[in-house]
């Protein structure tokens, strides 16, 4: 039900943006930013490439410190409009609403945009993901855990795969469920290697079962790749999540030996 795109050389820099974006690092982000960027210039009426460049540009800037936070969320909140309201049958493009508004503390809304994806295309990896991610957010990590799974089950080695293994760490952490929470944070760091969120949930949930010099060598690690974005996320937090789950992350991080 997609527009298809009037440029076949846009379609190609969107899928070059969707290999960078899948490798989940600061580099291959820069590159995922540009290819979308000219896919968008190659095809201004392509609804992909601005809802892969919202994407991108609000991961760089969450994961890596990429320029100013509120700038990316609110950038990617309008890119992300813009791709809806140039191809509203888009179940994709809805979910990349969905993510952005969760990324500017819109959490209602963005459960909202998901389950329109939902509706528009069941099967959908994307739009179960990105509503499991929100109910976790939300305080349902329960229910967010079966969509997260839901979503590897229908495509497991999806775009957005790092992030949906990082969001099933968050959610088992949440649940206290530690051990399961490692075992997603290291498929996460094993396949992502230096993507440094996962280290994160890594080190607090190893710091909570007092496995330290684990937990420490997690937490160097989390730090050693981006240090601006560990110093500006953990200790300020971020829109998305509730006072009580960073408090949580915290407690394990501090188990973990970080001094903050």
């Amino acid at each position: 039900m997609r527009k298809p795109p009037h440029n076949l050389d846009a379609w190609a820099a969107y899928q070059r943006g969707l290999w960078h974006q899948a490798r989940f690092t600061a580099e291959d982000s820069r590159l995922a930013q540009q290819f979308f960027q000219q896919a968008i210039d190659l095809d201004p009426s392509f609804s992909g490439g601005y809802g892969g460049l919202a994407i991108a540009r609000v991961m760089a800037a969450s994961a890596f410190a990429t320029g100013d936070f509120s700038e990316a969320s609110t950038s990617a909140e309008r890119l992300a409009r813009r791709a809806v309201a140039l191809d509203p049958a888009n179940a994709e493009a809805a979910s990349c609403l969905s993510w952005a508004l969760v990324h500017r503390g819109d959490l209602e809304g963005a459960l909202n945009e998901a389950e329109r994806a939902l509706a528009l295309a069941p099967n959908l990896a994307w739009a179960h993901a990105t509503k499991g991610a929100v109910l976790s957010f939300l305080g349902r990590p329960r229910e967010g855990l079966a969509a997260i799974e839901t979503a590897l089950r229908l495509d497991p080695h999806n775009p957005w795969r790092g992030g949906q293994l990082l969001n099933i760490a968050f959610a088992n952490y949440s649940c206290r469920d530690y051990e399961a929470a490692i075992e997603a944070a290291r498929r996460a760091t094993s396949s992502y290697p230096d993507w440094p969120i996962p280290y994160r949930w890594l080190a607090a949930a190893l710091g909570q079962l007092g496995r330290a010099e684990e937990a420490k060598a997690a937490l160097e690690k989390a730090i050693e790749i981006a240090p601006a974005s560990f110093d500006r996320h953990v200790r300020n937090g971020l829109p998305f999540f509730r006072p009580e789950d960073h408090a949580h992350l915290l407690d394990g991080l501090r188990k973990a030996g970080w001094q903050g």
